[in-house]
């Protein structure tokens, strides 16, 4: 019904994701619902748009700040205000900071209007002069960016690097009034320029460049424009140049594609524009540079064996051996939320790389990296928490969970939520205290279901608190986390569809994105149906595959085969299984006659099982002891994980919907078992940092 589908207080606001793209919200305003609020974030600063019109009777729209976060509108928290009289549209045009704001609609005297709400933001990421310049990676492929200048915002910088000589093109369009832009060198001089304006809407600039640094600047040429730029770079043919072969990797000419093995030695792909792509495993690697490539590659992959570094040094690590190299010598340009690093496609999508320019201008990127070791100095890039049973972990080392936690340790913009037995609790009624803060729905916490408490090894995996020197360390350290009870039946508990919408309307509610974590099967999946294809966009579903070792995937997993926002876990070994006999880390779990992960059309993921994980055991009194599962198992146990790194990737970049969270995680993955996706281990194995530089680079504009 009109009028009844927006909160009416700053506290119960309708919360949503603002983007580029216009969103319209369609409601009514009267002396019934004479307040509506709307409530949105921003990451970065950004020119804000809004319009109200469809009006039959005055109505006013009011644009706030709550500074006090006390929801109510003190003196100077009003950032606009629009006030037109009878049925004329309002508009808001703001340039606003990042933080978060509200917009109130609300009725002129008596009156009531049906209304539509119009809203847009474009970030401005593009940095104001030189130094600040954001840096952008170029393609043969047309990559496009928008943003903004105007009297607020005079300068918008690019810069990108060439390593061969390339047919550069630069494209402007989608331009309001009118702006000019330039092509620079790497000390600042214009190399050429173009004006986009009413008469030529979409100038071209197109030359030859060499290999070297360059710069862009676009400016308003009268008033303030949105604009499109669009920009490729295709090398020009060179010779196919042989890397000589290594003892340890295979070489092979082809197109710069990021190419992973289930073998224990990286695999080396070269590209002919001169370019060396090396893809570690999932153990630990040493990478070796190699003179004579403008560009070189390296990804590491995660490492299982990152633990073992107090026993057996730097062969427990991931290492980019430049020691033949000064650090006084080169260019360090190291990976950070802000500006730093540089984004490239190695053939997977373009993310995030640290960097290294050599003084005779060749590039290495680097990605997922424990230690980088020169002539004369060496750097830890790994976050290394001070929680006891951390070296344990192999399950994040793996997945290289500590080295996506240097851009993110999680975020309030996301909300975990988490059906299943609710948590353990000792005499004192305290629950693990490994456990961070957990939010409940009224009185339904505690785990009444059985002698060992599954919730509290699924929480502890997901949000177990880091770096406090107790326990294990939990992927995400900062995001809320909401407990529901939806086993046993015991009064109190919810079904699961009551609780997955308890879920969303408390995300809703506090203008979260939700990620849902289920490590239990069973049910209907028809009814689940419904809620997820009416969340597509704000709330990601990660579903256990089930544990019968069976072609077909459990309910509600088997989801994942219809709805984007679906994610279907399978579970794979580390380096040892749970009897402690040698394995093929990532393969997929299977015993004879025991358990094994179920495969099929919908398998997402591959992530760990047979982990440290915090346990409660239930006493004779029915309190809780509390202590560590040194072997937590099933699809029960690789599912959190895939929860704990969607919630990394989601806080690393608030605008994406639930479904590109699913795909970054997709594309990033390491392949497993058949080249390209496979129903046996669906995209590959989950790789944290990976997806988290991806992320990033998504939230700098690029596709």
């Amino acid at each position: 019904m009109l009028g009844d589908n927006v909160g009416n207080s700053l506290g119960t606001a309708k919360g949503f994701d603002i983007t580029s793209s216009p969103q319209t919200f369609t409601d009514q305003v009267s002396p019934l619902h004479a307040d509506e609020y709307y409530k949105f974030t921003l990451s970065n600063r950004s020119s804000f748009n809004l319009g109200l019109d469809g009006l039959s009777a005055d109505a006013d729209v009011q644009l706030i700040q709550d500074l006090n976060n006390n929801g109510v509108v003190d003196n100077g928290e009003q950032v606009a205000i629009s006030q037109l009289g009878g049925s004329s549209a309002e508009s808001i045009a703001q340039t606003l900071n990042s933080g978060t704001y509200y917009i109130h609609v609300y009725p002129y005297g008596n009156s009531t209007t049906n209304y539509n709400l119009t809203v847009s933001a474009i970030r401005d990421r593009a940095g104001n002069d030189l130094n600040s310049a954001y840096g952008i990676s170029l393609g043969a492929g047309m990559t496009t960016y928008t943003d903004w200048v105007g009297k607020a915002d005079g300068d918008d910088y690019y810069t990108f690097n060439l390593n061969s000589s390339s047919n550069f093109s630069m494209q402007l369009s989608g331009v309001t009034t009118s702006v000019d832009a330039q092509l620079l060198n790497a000390t600042g001089n214009v190399l050429s320029n173009a004006t986009a304006n009413s008469t030529t809407p979409n100038p071209v600039l197109a030359s030859t460049l060499d290999t070297g640094k360059y710069y862009i600047h676009i400016s308003p040429h009268s008033g303030d424009s949105y604009y499109n730029l669009s920009l490729s770079a295709t090398p020009k043919p060179v010779d196919n140049q042989i890397v000589p072969t290594s003892s340890d990797a295979t070489t092979t000419i082809s197109t710069p594609i990021l190419t992973t093995a289930a073998a224990s030695n990286p695999v080396i792909t070269t590209a002919a524009s001169n370019t060396r792509i090396v893809a570690g495993t999932l153990r630990a690697d040493t990478f070796t540079y190699q003179p004579g490539y403008s560009l070189t590659v390296f990804s590491g992959n995660g490492d299982v064996d990152f633990g073992n570094y107090k026993q057996i040094g730097d062969k427990a690590l991931d290492i980019l051996d430049l020691s033949k190299i000064a650090f006084s010598s080169v260019t360090w340009n190291q990976a950070d939320t802000n500006t730093g690093g540089v984004l490239y496609n190695p053939g997977n999508g373009t993310r995030l790389f640290d960097a290294v320019t050599l003084n005779d201008g060749s590039e290495i990127l680097f990605e997922d990296i424990n230690k980088v070791i020169f002539a004369d100095k060496t750097i830890d890039l790994s976050v290394t928490p001070n929680d006891p049973l951390f070296d344990q972990q192999w399950n994040l080392h793996m997945m290289g969970v500590e080295n996506a936690w240097r851009f993110t340790q999680g975020s309030n913009q996301v909300l975990v939520g988490i059906a299943d037995t609710g948590l353990g609790t000792d005499s004192s009624g305290n629950i693990h205290p490994d456990l961070r803060a957990t939010n409940f729905v009224g009185n339904n916490y505690l785990d009444e279901s059985a002698k060992v408490s599954h919730g509290t090894s699924v929480e502890g995996v997901i949000g177990a608190a880091g770096n406090n020197g107790v326990g294990i360390s939990g992927i995400n350290w900062n995001s809320p986390i909401l407990m529901i009870d939806v086993v046993g039946g015991d009064a109190g508990d919810e079904d699961l569809v009551t609780a997955t919408q308890t879920m969303i309307d408390r995300a809703k509610a506090n203008g979260q994105h939700l990620v849902v974590n289920l490590s239990i099967s069973g049910g209907d999946s028809s009814e689940f149906d419904q809620l997820v294809t009416k969340n597509q966009d704000n709330a990601l579903f990660v579903f256990a595959s089930g544990n019968g070792d069976t072609n077909g995937l459990a309910d509600p997993a088997i989801l994942a085969q219809t709805h984007s926002n679906v994610m279907a876990i399978g579970a794979s070994w580390g380096s040892h299984d749970y009897y402690g006999k040698a394995t093929t880390p990532g393969d997929r779990i299977t015993y004879a006659g025991w358990w094994g992960s179920n495969y099929g059309s919908g398998l997402t993921l591959m992530a760990p099982s047979e982990y440290i994980a915090p346990s409660a055991t239930r006493n004779a009194d029915g309190t809780f002891s509390f202590a560590y599962n040194s072997n937590f198992n099933g699809t029960s146990a690789a599912t959190p994980n895939a929860s704990g790194v969607a919630s990394l990737v989601w806080s690393a970049d608030s605008h994406l919907t639930a479904s590109q969270v699913r795909d970054v995680m997709s594309q990033t993955a390491y392949d497993l078992g058949t080249p390209g996706y496979d129903t046996t281990t669906g995209y590959g194995f989950i790789n944290a940092d990976a997806a988290v530089r991806r992320a990033i680079a998504l939230s700098r504009g690029m596709a």
